[in-house]
């Protein structure tokens, strides 16, 4: 399932984010990468250690974390430390897939969902897609800026050569608590349900409480703490 979630709507918010990220300092993005991610990737990433990298990192995290549709989506367990990259100037990050684990000792997770938080408006750039694959075909992927992006990171994903300006992006994973896709996207169809029965319905009513039941139990049987 791959979903795209407003999660910064309001361009003053994203003004002021943009703000922020000017004040970041900028490294090779191949200094982080693994031995075959270096040979597709052609970017920068942002120094998140540093004050300005927190101030950013403070100010993105709660809009993932407590985003109501992430919430129903993914069913977090935990989130990934975030990344901000940087891509210009031909820049790319050919076809790859996520490591399955991120992190280590008390910091490992599996990865089961990536995202991408969108901080460019698209008209400032040229290419720059998110492409991601799968056996049903392949999807191009640009949003407007503030636009987070859900897909599995079991894909094989790309970014294509921005030939115009610059695309910076903030990424990271989520392990959810239902390891399985389809699992998932059952379960968000129920809420999505539940949610317009609840807008039409009266409280307490049989079909509503039989619904409640249905989503309550098959995350018991499903969720792994």
């Amino acid at each position: 399932m791959i979903l795209s979630i407003p999660a910064i709507p309001d361009p003053a918010q994203l003004e002021a984010l943009g703000e922020l990220v000017s004040a970041l300092e900028w490294r090779d993005g191949r200094e982080t990468a693994g031995e075959t991610a270096k040979r597709v990737k052609r970017n920068e990433q942002a120094v998140m250690s540093e004050p300005a990298g927190q101030a950013v990192r403070e100010f993105i995290l709660p809009k993932i974390v407590d985003n109501p549709i992430v919430k129903a989506a993914a069913r977090p367990r935990r989130f990934s430390h975030i990344m901000l990259s940087k891509t210009a100037d031909g820049g790319f990050y050919g076809p790859h897939v996520d490591n399955a684990l991120m992190g280590d000792s008390e910091t490992r997770m599996r990865s089961d969902i990536s995202f991408t938080l969108f901080l460019t408006d698209p008209s400032d750039y040229d290419g720059g897609e998110l492409v991601v694959h799968s056996a049903g075909g392949s999807q191009s992927i640009k949003p407007p800026a503030g636009h987070l992006v859900l897909y599995p990171s079991s894909s094989i994903h790309e970014v294509r050569p921005v030939t115009r300006g610059e695309r910076i992006v903030c990424v990271g994973w989520i392990e959810s608590l239902i390891s399985d896709q389809t699992q998932r996207e059952l379960l968000l169809d129920l809420e999505r349900s539940r949610k317009a029965l609840r807008a039409s319905l009266p409280k307490g009513t049989d079909g509503l409480l039989l619904l409640d039941k249905t989503i309550a139990n098959l995350q018991r049987m499903w969720t792994k703490p």
